[in-house]
């Protein structure tokens, strides 16, 4: 068994992120020697990244394994963590990246006769921390031009869009508004807009679609199970005439003497006939008779 010999000045081991949320983090680490004797004061500096300032909050623990929870952190933050004992020792530092806010829900498009309208749900029906006051931002993707735009922010929910070229497909994203230079934001929510010339939005143009497809489908559909019926009554019919015509000339063979009907393999036919002269020809010199 090796055990370390206490030393204050060695850094804390092992630190990392167990569970992170949007307003806070759960991290973990290990005393810089084990099996302390005392109490250790450890100084956790948390570093706002994107706000650039700075909290210093103090730890007290004998424990071998520390955990401690960071509060009061923002979604979609970008925080570098930094962990040492109460001495200002030897440091370990960690980065956390907080889970941004949720997309909006029900994005849907409207069309219009010469734009369109995009809406959502408020973001504050699921999300504590929104206020409704930070708004949202609208970007948009043209994929034939490969260029991506920004439209611009609301505080409602709703936003008009103009001035689309026809034949051209285009992506539309809302999120909760970015703070502090693009950064900060919330997950997006996206719907594709296929334009196609006619002022539909890509739930309408995927639904026409599926339309045109069935309106020949089915007429495909019902024209081959209307031949196939007739296919049916056509050999139904001549198959009843077979049967018919079979019935028929049996009748006309029965022998009732005999109970049953005889027919002629071909075999005995002009067996007469073999016992007859065959006539071979005719003489110029016999002259010919007709009764």
């Amino acid at each position: 068994v090796v055990k370390m010999i206490p030393d204050s000045r060695l850094p804390p081991r092992h630190l990392h992120a167990v569970r992170t949320g949007k307003t806070f983090a759960v991290i973990k680490w290990e005393s810089p020697y084990d099996s302390p004797d005392q109490d250790m004061l450890y100084a956790v500096a948390v570093k706002d990244l994107v706000r650039k300032t700075d909290k210093i909050y103090k730890v007290k623990s004998r424990n071998s394994t520390v955990e401690y929870t960071i509060k009061k952190l923002e979604p979609g933050g970008k925080y570098h963590v930094i962990v040492q004992l109460g001495n200002m020792s030897k440091e370990s530092s960690m980065k956390i990246n907080t889970v941004p806010l949720s997309a909006p829900d029900a994005l849907k498009i409207i069309t219009e006769n010469d734009h369109i309208l995009l809406f959502w749900k408020s973001l504050a029906l699921k999300e504590s921390n929104f206020n409704e006051s930070r708004g949202y931002e609208i970007h948009m993707f043209d994929s034939l031009m490969n260029i991506t735009a920004y439209l611009g922010n609301t505080t409602e929910n709703f936003f008009k869009v103009s001035n689309l070229k026809i034949g051209h497909n285009y992506s539309f994203s809302v999120q909760a508004r970015c703070l502090y230079g693009g950064q900060m934001c919330g997950e997006p929510a996206t719907l594709l807009y296929d334009e196609l010339g006619m002022g539909k939005d890509s739930s309408a143009t995927k639904s026409g679609r599926a339309t045109d497809v069935a309106a020949i489908v089915v007429p495909v559909l019902f024209l081959l199970l209307v031949t196939l019926g007739i296919g049916f009554v056509v050999l139904y019919m001549r198959h009843r005439r077979l049967q018919n015509s079979f019935t028929a000339f049996a009748n006309s063979h029965y022998s009732s003497r005999l109970g049953s009907a005889i027919f002629s393999s071909g075999d005995d036919l002009g067996d007469e006939d073999d016992e007859a002269p065959m006539i071979t020809g005719f003489s110029d010199d016999v002259p010919m008779v007709i009764a």
